[in-house]
């Protein structure tokens, strides 16, 4: 990583971010490692966000980091399905996808991913858009009949991705992949980005979510856990609903080679710059 002088620092850090000291402290630490950003939620929506967001992503790309983004765009994708009069139907959190829903989901993932790399151009931000009909990286296989077109990863092409990372380019990439057959399956964000942080052995996974984190059983955050402490929370019933496949996906991420694996909360601005450029982070810090 050059050396960044303070100068350059005071021009692209935002005043509500974290300072230049503590910045300075943290530059060397993820020095030619890939972080892997899952954004969702509120981030993927609320317009002011998904901006700090983009900007964020355009420091820690001018800082020499390497950002990897996997998005999500589950609301983008029901509102979609509304307005066409498709129900959707779930089973376990995963949407049923027939051959009608997966030519929609395909469409508005895609739309979204070129959103995203526009946002980052006006930030001069260079990037590259990975999906299914463009780069595609992940292969795939039916998760189970039931679901339909939902698909789990099996392998990753990680030469497409250093080739963008080695162009100084921020990969952008949606959670779609292709079978043998070259049809394309809708993943699981959550998964996608799990599957790619242990594939590339990634220094870290970040989910942006609209959680703060892991809570304990008085609703504070829990800034650090491991796996053990996590399922005494699962089975306390702590941890419940919607946060257990989350939480068990962080789990298999961080026992498969990812040094940490953090929930931070996307609804707090400049959260990721806080996490990866800051003493007190921004969510909870899972580890093997």
């Amino acid at each position: 990583m050059l050396e960044i002088k303070e100068e350059y620092l005071k021009k692209i850090l935002p005043l509500d971010g974290p300072s230049i000291n503590e910045v300075k402290r943290y530059l060397e630490k993820y020095n030619d490692e890939y972080i892997v950003i899952k954004c969702g939620g509120s981030v993927l929506v609320d317009q002011n966000l998904f901006d700090i967001f983009i900007k964020d992503i355009s420091i820690l790309n001018k800082l020499g980091f390497i950002p990897i983004i996997v998005h999500g765009g589950g609301k983008r994708i029901n509102n979609k399905l509304n307005e066409l009069g498709i129900k959707s139907n779930f089973i376990k959190g995963l949407r049923v996808t027939d051959k009608e829903t997966i030519k929609v989901v395909e469409k508005v993932l895609i739309e979204f991913n070129s959103e995203i790399i526009e946002a980052l151009k006006v930030q001069s931000c260079s990037s590259q858009s990975i999906n299914s009909r463009k780069n595609n990286v992940i292969t795939v296989i039916q998760k189970n009949a039931e679901l339909g077109f939902v698909g789990s990863p099996i392998e990753i092409n990680k030469t497409i991705i250093d080739k963008f990372v080695d162009d100084k380019k921020v990969p952008v990439i949606a959670p779609l992949g292709l079978d043998e057959k070259n049809q394309t399956y809708n993943i699981n964000a959550d998964t996608a980005a799990g599957f790619i942080a242990k594939k590339i052995a990634a220094r870290r996974l970040i989910i942006m979510s609209d959680v703060e984190g892991v809570l304990d059983g008085n609703k504070n955050l829990v800034p650090e856990i491991n796996s053990n402490s996590i399922k005494d929370l699962i089975d306390n019933e702590v941890v419940t609903g919607g946060m257990i496949p989350k939480i068990n996906n962080c789990i298999d991420v961080a026992s498969n080679g990812v040094k940490g694996v953090v929930i931070i909360d996307g609804r707090k601005n400049h959260s990721i710059l806080f996490e990866l450029l800051s003493k007190k982070g921004s969510g909870t810090l899972i580890r093997k």
